[in-house]
């Protein structure tokens, strides 16, 4: 008898050994009540005097609710969301309430049917999709912080939101329309932005180019302001003789930049003036050479007195006439 006492005491003992995983932590209960939290590793209970029941604190869950809810502009909108969330506390886990999953997900539905329910079908379903996360997910910690059931919830997804199908088709074609204006707007930014440099570069070119025009221009005057200022006395001296050599002076620079051939006629006091595009059009048909072609020819008598400023010099001295 007292082997046998022995020998069970021996089984009993060594029947108490448990382990407890690295990522859970043993609840205790002492004739069904709540003794003790655990921690990881080999532990050792009084067999049929306490219970343990091991909570994993690290395995993060995930929830998912979904339904028809009614917008704040009374349309029907189907939605889906994830809830992630992980155990904090075991012992309130598992004796806060009945059941803390079945808890936390009832309380996620509430949560998502108020936020829906106080947002227009519009912006769920194109530009509030943020705000119902954002909301829903404040307003779940709302819910459960009075139940204290040693939850603690980690993310909250809005996975999707759709209108009802009969009018699927326009709620897309909306939502198309929002992400082309979205896409034609930055667009337009960035070609405003590509513009803009080049825009201001050309209108500070302008302005320098006008500053120098106008210098160059009161230069100029004042140029020619002191010219003649200096040709006023011998303009008074001589009215006559001044206004000849300007003339010459004139038709030099004249006949200097145009094109044109000059011929001194032979039967007459006449100076004979043709057109060089003409003569150098003909030449070139007859395929004459380039050099040419691009330099204003003078034809020369072959003494010195018939070159065409001398011609001009003797008959303003002889008082001719000149007929261009």
């Amino acid at each position: 008898m007292p082997i046998a006492a022995a020998l069970g005491a021996i089984v009993w003992g060594a029947s108490g050994f448990y382990t407890i995983k690295e990522a859970e932590r043993g609840v205790v209960l002492r004739f069904g009540e709540l003794h003790s939290i655990v921690q990881p590793g080999l532990n050792w209970k009084p067999t049929f005097v306490d219970k343990v029941l091991p909570v994993n604190v690290e395995q993060v869950k995930e929830l998912k609710t979904q339904g028809a809810m009614l917008t704040q502009d009374e349309n029907m909108v189907k939605v889906e969301m994830t809830v992630q969330y992980r155990v904090q506390d075991p012992a309130k886990y598992r004796f806060s309430v009945t059941n803390a999953d079945d808890s936390l997900n009832q309380a996620t539905d509430s949560a998502l049917r108020y936020v829906i329910g106080h947002m227009t079908m519009n912006d769920i379903l194109t530009t509030g999709r943020a705000v119902v996360r954002e909301n829903t997910w404040k307003t779940l910690n709302e819910i459960i912080k009075p139940y204290d059931m040693g939850l603690d919830v980690i993310d909250v997804n809005f996975q999707s939101a759709r209108p009802p199908e009969e009018v699927k088709d326009a709620f897309d074609d909306a939502i198309k329309a929002q992400e082309d204006e979205q896409r034609f707007i930055r667009e337009a930014e960035a070609y405003a932005r590509e513009r803009e440099p080049i825009a201001r570069g050309d209108a500070q070119r302008i302005l320098e180019e006008a500053t120098a025009y106008k210098d160059r221009i009161v230069l100029d005057a004042k140029g020619e302001v002191e010219r003649l200022q200096r040709l006023l006395p011998e303009f008074k001296a001589a009215p006559n003789l001044l206004r000849e050599r300007l003339y010459i002076q004139t038709m030099e620079k004249v006949m200097a930049n145009t094109p044109k051939i000059m011929l001194d006629g032979n039967n007459g006091n006449n100076l004979t003036v043709l057109p060089l595009e003409q003569i150098m059009g003909k030449r070139s048909e007859s395929k004459v050479q380039s050099a040419v072609d691009s330099t204003p020819v003078l034809t020369q008598p072959e003494n010195q007195s018939s070159h065409p400023k001398t011609i001009l010099l003797n008959r303003f001295a002889k008082g001719d006439s000149i007929n261009a």
